[in-house]
C-alpha cells in the first residue's frame, strides 16, 4: 500500500512564511554556543540557550552527528567577451572517469549564467602566485556535466577545488565568501570531505558543549551524508510529491551501526541530514530483508511502499551487520533520494537538532513530518522573539508532536 499523499493534499504554498531579511543570519555568533535554542516538547515551547543543550537531553540519548566536510565547490570564470559564469562542483561522476586523463574529472555542476557559455568553449583560470590552471569544458551539456582539466597533473581533485575554490556559502546570504567563512562554515567534527553545504545543525557545538555531554554520560557516533542538492534544492512544483530529490552519498562505518544496535536509549539526530542517512539506512535495511542484498541506491518512493513493515530499527542493524560480517563489509555506502513529508512514519529517531529553514523547502517539509502542524507555531514564536533564521542562525531542539 502506498502512503505517498495525494497531489491535492500538500501544496507547496502550505509551506510558504514570512521570512524578513532582517531575521536571516549573515554571519554566526562569535561564540558557537551563544546561539539561542527553542525547545520544543509535548506541545510546548521554551526558550533557552544552545549551552544548555546537555541539560536538556535524557541521560541515555546517543547523538548522531553528519562529519562531513563543506569542500570550496564554488569557482568563476570569464569569458573573452567579459561575462562570468560561476560553477559550483557538486559531485565527481565516477562512471565517466575512465574514459579521462589522471588530471581531469567529469563533475556535476550548477552554473550560473549558463546561457553565456556556448559548446565548444573552453574556459580557464590561473593562479599565478602558485601556477595552477584549471580549464573547463562542456562533456554533457543538458546534464551540466563539464569536464576539469588542470595543471600540475598531481593534484587530486579536491586538491584544484581547495586551490582554486570558494566556499560555498548559501545564495540568500547575498554577500561573498570571506576568509572567516572557511572555519566558520564547517562543524568543529567535520572529516569527510564531499559536501558543497554545510550540516548547519553542527555549527553550533563547541568543545564546552562536547566536554558537558561527556560528563552527562551522552554518548555519540558519527555517520556521514555529503550534502548535495537534495538538501536545499528549491521545490518549484505546485504539489510537495512532485518535487525531485536529488540523490546524495551516504557512508556509514561497521563500527557506528556496532554501536547504534548496542545502545538501549533514545537517538537524538543533530540536523536534518542525519536524520534522513538514518532513516534512509532503516530503508536500506528492509530491503535487505526483502531482497537479500545491501542496494547501493534508496529511491524516494520506496519507504512509502514499504511503511506497513512492523520490522524494528534494532532487527535492521543486526540483518545490516550479520550481512556484512558474511561479505566482509567495513561500511555501507549508499546513494539516497529519501524525501520526508507528512505522513511518513519515523523508525529511528526521538528528537531533532535543527536551525530554522527557508519557505518553501524540502527541509521545512522534513520538519512538518516531525513535529506536524505545530511547525507554523514553532516557526511564528521564533520570530516573534527575534531568532535569527537560517544556516548561521539559531537553533530548536524538536520533539515529535504527540498531539499531531
Amino acid at each position: 500500500m502506498s502512503l505517498i499523499p495525494e497531489k491535492d493534499h500538500l501544496k507547496t504554498c502550505d509551506f510558504d512564511y514570512q521570512l524578513p531579511e532582517s531575521a536571516i543570519a549573515l554571519f554566526p555568533l562569535p561564540i558557537r554556543d551563544q546561539s539561542k535554542l527553542l525547545f520544543f516538547n509535548n506541545g510546548i515551547s521554551d526558550h533557552r540557550r544552545f549551552y544548555e543543550l546537555p541539560d536538556l537531553l535524557p541521560k541515555n540519548s546517543l547523538l548522531v552527528y553528519n562529519n562531513t566536510k563543506v569542500v570550496p565547490a564554488r569557482l568563476h570564470f570569464q569569458r573573452t567577451s567579459g561575462a562570468w559564469i560561476e560553477i559550483l562542483a557538486i559531485r565527481e561522476l565516477e562512471e565517466n572517469q575512465p574514459q579521462l586523463l589522471a588530471n581531469q574529472r567529469c563533475v556535476e555542476c550548477m552554473i550560473g549564467n549558463k546561457k553565456k557559455w556556448p559548446m565548444g568553449e573552453t574556459l580557464s583560470r590561473v593562479d599565478h602566485s602558485s601556477g595552477f590552471q584549471l580549464s573547463i569544458s562542456w562533456f554533457d551539456r543538458d546534464k551540466n556535466w563539464v569536464t576539469f582539466t588542470w595543471v600540475p597533473a598531481h593534484l587530486s581533485y579536491l586538491g584544484v577545488l581547495a586551490e582554486l575554490g570558494e566556499m560555498p556559502i548559501p545564495p540568500y546570504l547575498n554577500r561573498p565568501s570571506e576568509d572567516s567563512d572557511k572555519e566558520n562554515y564547517q562543524t568543529i567534527y567535520s572529516r569527510n570531505e564531499g559536501a558543497i553545504a554545510a550540516p548547519t545543525a553542527g555549527l553550533h557545538f563547541t568543545e564546552t558543549i562536547f566536554n558537558a555531554l561527556n560528563e552527562k554520560g551522552i554518548d555519540s557516533v558519527e555517520l556521514t551524508l555529503h550534502v548535495g542538492l537534495g538538501t536545499f534544492k528549491p521545490m518549484k512544483a505546485e504539489q510537495v510529491a512532485d518535487h525531485e530529490m536529488h540523490a546524495e552519498e551516504v557512508v556509514i562505518s561497521k563500527m557506528a551501526l556496532e554501536k547504534m544496535s548496542a545502545h538501549k536509549g533514545p537517538f537524538v539526530v543533530v540536523g536534518t541530514t542525519s536524520l534522513r542517512s538514518l532513516e534512509s539506512l532503516f530503508w536500506i535495511g528492509i530491503s535487505l530483508l526483502k531482497n537479500g542484498k545491501i542496494p547501493d541506491h534508496l529511491y524516494s518512493h520506496e519507504p512509502y511502499i514499504w511503511q506497513e513493515t512492523e520490522v524494528d530499527f534494532q532487527e535492521v542493524l543486526q540483518a545490516l551487520l550479520e550481512e556484512m560480517k558474511n561479505s566482509g563489509m567495513k561500511e555501507i555506502r549508499f546513494l539516497t533520494q529519501l524525501y520526508i513529508m507528512p505522513g511518513y512514519r519515523f523508525r529511528t529517531v526521538n528528537a531533532l537538532i535543527t536551525n530554522f529553514h527557508q519557505p518553501k523547502s524540502t527541509l521545512l517539509v522534513l520538519v512538518s513530518a516531525f513535529v506536524g502542524n505545530s511547525w507554523k507555531e514553532i516557526y511564528n514564536e521564533a520570530l516573534t522573539k527575534g531568532y535569527r533564521f537560517l544556516s548561521y542562525g539559531d537553533s530548536s531542539l524538536l520533539y515529535p508532536n504527540q498531539r499531531d
